[in-house]
């Protein structure tokens, strides 16, 4: 691969006579380490967080003339304003190194490590700008295009620290809980199995309602964490409580002389197994330990709707931060469209520090994208004949589980209720 191949063609770069604030709301605001500085089109240097940083220090002549003074760290930090008012002529490194568009990858990787160096300008043979590259847009190219999609169980370790703050728990199960709780009690439920049971809140919450709940899940970090949420719970919920890390295989083995009621499986936990065929082999799995009056509930996005509605935004929250180094934290999840029979859910973590937002991570799962006919056909395969299908208009998963007809159109989320 080429530079050109990978560069960015929408460059930031600012002028001479640029104040050195300026510099830093632009490094600070794009999240990147330096922008090069240009006379027209020409390039003629480079600030980097390296080049602000260094005015704090003295200079070897004001050492040897106040050694102690300057040594002094804390005073150092008032140097703020005075640095805040250069301009980038002062303090840029001049006769930056830069790269043409046409030389190999790895060769400016190399340039970048010898000279210690995060980006490089890309330029033509006129030293006018026409690009910027940067470690990471080579790591991307040449490592993370070659890395396969992660499976379930690492994307959900990856969020797993921060998806009870994500999720609005409270309000979430005060809608969903009662709705479960009315159509157990109904059909005589005791024992339930919750397939995917993420931080297991569901299964506590219904621990807390008399019931015998078993989570499952693929991800051993978020077992950890459901595990963790039970130790301020009363001895007499907790023994109602039970998590299991499972590649969903052999449960009847994992859960022997177990007879479930009812199962769970709910915020999409069914569209995070990789493919169809996977679905059907879990189903096939639970349906071991499920008797044979058992009543199924299984809660999904209508990503139709995300898509062609909502323009693939599936939801955005601000919460505040249970870290006290954060104010708050943002969560944006949207959708691709589906390619080679998968959707891709897509999310970007936020916080807030002081009044400044920072870019915390982005991570990606590929999800099955289930929908009313393909979930009732699987369900038909493992026995289940009789289907009622409920939809959640109030954003994703804050809504009355059983209390409104699914709309396609309108609908954020699918129910179906599966019996024999």
């Amino acid at each position: 691969m080429k530079v050109s191949d990978v560069m960015s063609k929408q460059v930031e770069h600012v002028s001479s006579d640029a104040s050195v604030k300026d510099v830093c709301r632009l490094i600070f605001g794009r999240g990147i380490n330096g922008v090069p500085v240009c006379k027209g089109k020409k390039i003629i240097g480079f600030i980097t967080e390296r080049d602000i940083l260094s005015k704090f220090y003295p200079s070897i002549v004001e050492y040897v003339e106040d050694p102690f003074g300057e040594g002094n760290f804390e005073s150092m930090e008032e140097k703020v304003p005075e640095i805040l008012a250069l301009t980038a002529n002062k303090i840029m490194s001049r006769n930056p190194i830069t790269v043409t568009a046409d030389i190999p990858l790895l060769r400016a990787q190399s340039l970048m490590f010898i000279n210690k160096v995060g980006r490089l300008p890309v330029v033509d043979n006129n030293n006018n700008l026409v690009g910027v590259i940067s470690k990471g847009d080579i790591f991307k190219a040449v490592v993370g295009e070659k890395l396969p999609y992660e499976k379930d169980e690492k994307y959900h370790d990856w969020l797993s620290r921060r998806y009870d703050t994500m999720v609005d728990w409270k309000t979430r199960l005060e809608k969903e809980i009662p709705d479960l709780v009315g159509l157990f009690k109904k059909e005589n439920v005791k024992n339930i199995l919750d397939i995917g049971c993420g931080t297991g809140m569901h299964v506590i919450a219904l621990a807390k309602e008399g019931f015998h709940a078993v989570g499952i899940d693929r991800s051993s970090r978020v077992i950890q964490v459901a595990s963790e949420n039970t130790k301020t719970l009363p001895d007499v919920v907790k023994q109602r409580v039970k998590f299991i890390h499972t590649e969903y295989k052999n449960l009847d083995q994992i859960l022997p002389g177990t007879s479930f009621d009812a199962a769970i499986s709910m915020g999409s936990g069914l569209a995070h197994i990789s493919d169809p065929l996977q679905v059907l082999r879990v189903l096939m799995e639970v349906n071991k330990t499920m008797n044979k009056k058992a009543v199924f509930v299984s809660q999904i996005s209508n990503h139709e709707k995300i898509i062609n509605v909502n323009k693939r935004l599936y939801d955005f929250a601000i919460r505040k931060s249970p870290y006290p180094e954060e104010r708050e934290q943002a969560f944006l999840r949207f959708y691709d469209p589906k390619e080679e029979s998968v959707l891709t859910l897509n999310i970007s973590v936020f916080s807030r520090w002081k009044n400044k937002w920072v870019f915390r991570g982005m991570n990606l799962v590929p999800l099955v994208p289930l929908d009313k006919g393909s979930i009732t056909s699987l369900f038909k395969k493992i026995g289940f004949s009789n289907f009622a299908y409920y939809g959640g208009e109030k954003g994703h998963y804050y809504d009355y589980l059983f209390r409104k007809p699914f709309r396609p159109a309108q609908s954020d989320v699918l129910v179906v209720v599966a019996k024999r």
